[in-house]
């Protein structure tokens, strides 16, 4: 995801230019207004439905009809779609045209602002009542919304200044105003597990914060490295939404079953040497066995630790079918600053 710019006219080349320059964006715009630094295209249509599937949040220096006939073909979902902004080419007003919350547009108008002197038009219920907007501030923090419905409630109880309850496992920020600390409906919660004590239609958000550390025999199916992890989360009630990498010793760097699951979560491996893993501090069950193959009697729990900078071990290694899981909870703080 980038951000990308286009103008229609000398002026508004050069404003799309001023922004650029200050946020690091790409500037397109029509072969007679180039300049250098800049590009162009042959078709606005096909330039903004391009830019539009790849994430890429879009500013128009131009009249808002212009944006919204332009990206008005590629619409999907408030969820998914990304900000959309027009400036006008006098600089004095940026107006957030699509995705004020999850997509950032409110967050990235106030920005553009800033750097060219003029007004944010943010025209959001939350906003302009001065309200807590759960949707903006999760997507802030990256932690994905899978429940809209509850989403929505919060917003509409906060709008209408009823109490929204709020819990965590990690310690946070002392909570915006009209959030109170405990279980509420509506409410939302920050948490790695997937238990269903929570009061129905709460909002719960999974934080990127667990490591899961793995060994595994050779010759495997690839797809059991995969069964093994998804059966020990359900078991312990953990979100596999949650992780953050898999991590293991380096003799496994290509391990299909490793890689692909890792490509499942979306997630990053990381590898260790034996002496680094060796060097993790803690009282792991060992195996001579293991140290034999790999040069350390423990492989699953101390990578896990060790991916998780000495976070606590949430899952002992437990094996299954040839492959040992552990899985550590790194340290995590819940701030409620958009933008931090």
């Amino acid at each position: 995801m980038s951000l990308v710019l286009t103008a229609f006219t000398q002026r508004g080349t050069a404003l799309a230019c001023r922004i650029a320059s200050s946020m690091d964006g790409q500037v397109y715009t029509l072969p007679k207004f180039q300049r250098e630094g800049t590009e162009t295209y042959p078709s606005l249509s096909q330039w903004t439905g391009t830019h539009f599937a790849a994430g890429d949040d879009i500013i128009f220096v131009s009249a808002v009809g212009i944006a919204v006939r332009a990206v008005a073909p590629y619409l999907q979902d408030k969820y998914t779609d990304p900000a959309i902004l027009a400036v006008d080419e006098a600089g004095r007003f940026v107006v957030p045209v699509l995705s004020g919350h999850i997509g950032g547009a409110n967050r990235l108008a106030r920005q553009v602002a800033q750097i060219i002197g003029g007004t944010a038009v943010i025209s959001t219920a939350t906003d302009v009542n001065e309200r807590f907007a759960v949707d903006e501030w999760a997507a802030a923090q990256r932690l994905p919304i899978t429940d809209r419905a509850a989403a929505k409630a919060i917003s509409a109880a906060l709008l209408a200044g009823e109490p929204v309850g709020f819990t965590s496992e990690f310690p946070h920020d002392p909570l915006p105003e009209g959030v109170t600390e405990g279980e509420g409906i509506p409410g939302f919660t920050v948490t790695c597990r997937t238990d269903d004590t929570f009061p129905a239609g709460t909002l719960v958000l999974h934080p990127k914060a667990l490591a899961v550390g793995i060994g595994c025999k050779k010759k495997l199916p690839p797809e059991r490295v995969g069964e093994a992890v998804s059966d020990l989360f359900c078991r312990r009630g953990l979100a596999l939404e949650s992780v953050f990498c898999l991590a293991s010793i380096d003799i496994k760097r290509e391990d299909a079953g490793i890689r692909r699951l890792a490509v499942r979560l979306g997630v990053p491996c990381r590898f260790y040497t034996a002496e680094e893993l060796a060097l993790v501090e803690g009282n792991f069950p060992g195996s001579a066995f293991v140290r034999s193959v790999t040069g350390v009697s423990s492989v699953c729990d101390r990578a896990a630790c060790l991916a998780s900078e000495s976070g606590p071990l949430l899952v002992e290694k437990t094996a299954c079918d040839g492959v040992t899981v552990a899985v550590a909870r790194r340290d995590y703080f819940v701030r409620f600053e958009v933008g931090e």
